[in-house]
């Protein structure tokens, strides 16, 4: 079980952050999940993602108001920058982070 504080924490300490709240049951969030970590990873170096199963950690998700999945949270430098739920675009997304991370990291 992961701890609210210990989340936290993470995402204080890195520059950027992703949280992906999934459930074993969601096909989508098993469709999306291998795209999205591939996309963050190859066009993001700094980013730190967490994996969050609702079905497990059910505290955790009402604490950043996730009702529902898959739900991707994105914070830079320690702020709520990005929220998706549901239907998304990785290219989209990949899109929406590029300009400020750039910014961030330069």
């Amino acid at each position: 079980m992961q701890r609210v504080e210990d989340i936290k924490k993470i995402i204080e300490e890195n520059r950027a952050v992703m949280l992906y709240f999934s459930a074993p049951s969601c096909n989508v969030c098993h469709a999306l999940k291998p795209k999205l970590v591939s996309a963050i990873e190859s066009n993001f170096s700094e980013f730190k993602i967490i994996n969050i199963d609702v079905s497990i950690e059910q505290e955790l998700a009402a604490s950043f108001s996730v009702f529902a999945i898959p739900t991707v949270l994105i914070f830079l430098e320690g702020s709520e920058f990005l929220r998706k739920s549901r239907h998304m675009s990785v290219d989209e997304l990949i899109k929406e982070i590029r300009r400020p991370y750039d910014i961030m990291c330069s």
